[in-house]
């Protein structure tokens, strides 16, 4: 019979896997894939396109998954992204006002979080966090996860739904703070913490599903999670034509299967 330290460890060494990002393409930089530098919720959305848009035209992209803030920052600093998905639209228009981008980007879906609780929990999958403030009184709650309300959308719209639900100054002692929304995901999957609020486009990818449980948050308990999506100025042209298959409709049921819904 396998222990629980060794369940913890193989449940956690495959949450990392999952969350773990694309390695660095070889080659010299003058022949290097564009770079799209992608909000973490996108992961398995934007690597399901991508490799549907490298079948079909032969181009290939290079994926970073990241916080929304963080990009933002180095795009400002002239990192070589090329197109730049972000999970907050106001990142983007505040690269346009600094000359940044091409243009004011483009509106591509709209987000959601829940909250997940690892197989095992003690916690409830409650979107309306009822059972997590019940653990907070009962101290069944030793440890929860969310992305880091200072650059990661998703962790400050956790940050709204927990204040919403009146548990914001209480749970923050036991919160774990993901550097972005796939290193929260990883933390509240992992049976290292007894859950978490993730992006619902995380949880509905299998790999992450069956690790544990699930349940939306009301839309109206944060601000809405417009994601858009601008390419930099230096855009080469694959980076261009992906921009544009990510308006297709081919691209657009790929998001809708995880979980976004699409701007009207």
């Amino acid at each position: 019979m396998i222990g629980k330290p060794e369940v913890a460890q193989r449940r956690l060494a495959l949450a990392a896997l999952l969350f773990a990002p694309w390695p660095l393409p070889a080659g010299a930089q003058s022949t290097a894939p564009p770079t799209v530098a992608a909000a973490s919720d996108l992961k398995f959305a934007i690597e399901e396109l991508a490799a549907q848009f490298e079948k079909a035209t032969g181009a290939r992209l290079r994926l970073v998954f990241g916080s929304s803030g963080n990009f933002y920052s180095q795009i400002l600093q002239g990192a070589p992204f090329h197109l730049f998905m972000s999970a907050d639209e106001d990142f983007v228009f505040k690269l346009a006002d600094a000359g940044k981008t091409l243009d004011r980007g483009r509106l591509y879906a709209i987000g959601r979080i829940g909250i997940m609780v690892p197989k095992g929990s003690s916690l409830k999958a409650d979107g309306e966090l009822k059972d997590l403030a019940a653990a907070l009184k009962d101290g069944r709650l030793k440890k929860f996860a969310i992305a880091s309300p200072d650059h990661a959308p998703y962790g400050m719209r956790a940050k709204e739904a927990l204040q919403r639900a009146g548990l914001w100054q209480a749970i923050l002692p036991r919160l774990v703070i993901g550097e972005n929304i796939s290193q929260a995901a990883q933390f509240a999957t992992s049976g290292s913490t007894e859950g978490g609020i993730i992006a619902y486009s995380l949880a509905l990818a299998p790999q992450v599903a069956a690790l544990g449980d699930f349940a939306l948050i009301p839309e109206s308990w944060h601000k809405r999670l417009a994601q858009r999506m601008v390419l930099t100025r230096d855009a080469p042209q694959a980076a261009r034509d992906f921009y544009a298959y990510l308006s297709t409709s081919q691209s657009q049921a790929v998001m809708v299967k995880y979980g976004f819904a699409l701007p009207r």
